[in-house]
């Protein structure tokens, strides 16, 4: 246990208290990493400021489809993704030097809406490693349905 680093910081931040304009969860972490500004660039599919957040051999994979990018190829299957995208970041979770992230996306025509988990592994404030997973929003398939067992998420 003595040649273990200690953990420098972990928490978790509800939806509701993400949206607490009152809370500076940032005092808690040693981090200069704005993961806000990473998602919103990311939901706007902003090619000049991606590569800031990125070390130039960052690995990023989509677990969902089996894909493995460089930090070029991410930035332009992000930016070249089709239509015009909205989102909100749902949860985080902080334990340096990994970030979790579970973000709300839709499109803008809201035909699509999805949930994106993301596991950030960061160096030197940057991103060093990526590993997200998308899932569709929907309702709860009919098999299950027929169970009659759990309940809608409020």
């Amino acid at each position: 246990m003595d040649n273990q680093r200690p953990l420098k910081a972990f928490y978790f931040l509800s939806h509701e208290q993400y949206l607490n304009k009152d809370l500076n969860y940032n005092n808690f972490i040693e981090e200069d990493m704005n993961i806000e500004a990473f998602f919103k660039d990311v939901i706007e599919q902003n090619r000049e400021a991606l590569p800031a957040y990125f070390n130039d051999d960052a690995i990023i994979r989509w677990h969902c489809s089996n894909e493995e990018f460089t930090v070029e190829e991410y930035i332009r299957a992000n930016c070249e993704y089709p239509g015009k995208w909205r989102g909100r970041i749902e949860r985080i979770e902080r334990c340096d030097p990994l970030i979790i992230l579970v973000g709300k996306v839709v499109s803008e025509k809201g035909d699509i809406s999805c949930y994106v988990t993301s596991f950030i592994r960061l160096e030197n404030d940057r991103i060093a490693q990526m590993d997200e997973y998308w899932a569709d929003e929907g309702e709860a398939p009919e098999w299950r349905k027929k169970m009659g067992i759990g309940k809608t998420i409020a």
